[in-house]
């Protein structure tokens, strides 16, 4: 004969399972339970529960991404279906990192469809713009895109590549320090995986270091200045006398890696 006291515990224990399983995930909340089992009684939905061992399309494409197998996370992210902004916006990214800009450009326009106002895939767009020279519509995009994230630095160096390329060079500037103001790291960012492009090709390249130079020195860090200076230089800047005259470079003038850069016979590379 089973005595109360082992009953009573039996009824505890049985309780106890039910809240653990519940908890766990292993018996929905709302489904019936009689001490600790399911009533079989009343029909219930099967829940459904994600695998234990499942990766989104999204995770599986970024690791893609991150490898550079831009082809096999265009597939996967596909799989996420066509409502998501943010993978329509990564699968043209994918192609974009393929050369594929008219494909590029589709999944951008895409993922503006599901939503209007995503500021990356703006940008993006700006980015194709940019690599077709349409310069000008570049400017305009990344200009939307600011209206929407006016706090990105990113987009902010896009806007200041876009004026470079137009030859604007005192919008460049002013866009370039504005970036460097949200981000100090903004100009040593890497990667090819996200949600954003950031635009890094350009033609002038030995003027464009000099305002990296330039704009580095009047932020105050000396090592980053000298770096870029000296790119600057053996890309054949042709205005050396500038690195001397410009009032940014004057915390460099008692650096002697300065003064040993300034002595340098100029070559082009």
């Amino acid at each position: 004969m089973v005595s109360k006291s082992s009953m009573l515990a039996v009824i505890s224990f049985t309780l106890q399972f039910a809240a653990v399983a519940t908890m766990a995930g292993q018996l929905p909340p709302t489904s019936p339970v009689v001490s600790g089992f399911r009533d079989v009684s009343t029909p219930t939905a099967t829940p459904v529960q994600t695998p234990p061992n499942f990766v989104s399309p999204e995770i599986r494409g970024d690791i893609f991404m991150a490898k550079k197998m831009f082809r096999e996370a265009v597939e996967v992210y596909k799989e996420g279906g066509p409502n998501s902004s943010i993978l329509l916006n990564k699968t043209g990214i994918a192609y974009h990192q393929m050369q594929d800009l008219a494909d590029a450009k589709k999944y951008y326009q895409l993922s503006l469809k599901v939503n209007p106002e995503y500021a990356e895939a703006i940008n993006n767009l700006g980015t194709v713009e940019y690599s077709r020279k349409n310069y000008r519509r570049a400017i305009n995009y990344y200009k939307k895109a600011l209206r929407l994230t006016p706090k990105s630095a990113s987009i902010y160096s896009n806007l200041g590549t876009g004026y470079f390329a137009r030859k604007d060079y005192k919008s460049a500037a002013e866009a370039f320090q504005t970036a460097l103001e949200l981000d100090p790291e903004v100009f040593e960012h890497r990667g090819t995986h996200g949600v954003l492009l950031q635009e890094r090709s350009v033609e002038e390249r030995a003027k464009y270091h000099f305002y990296m130079s330039k704009m580095y020195a009047k932020a105050g860090s000396a090592e980053r200045a000298l770096l870029y200076m000296r790119k600057a230089l053996e890309e054949g800047f042709k205005e050396r006398k500038k690195f001397q005259e410009d009032p940014e470079f004057s915390i460099l003038k008692d650096n002697p890696e300065y003064k040993q850069l300034l002595a340098l016979e100029q070559r082009v590379l």
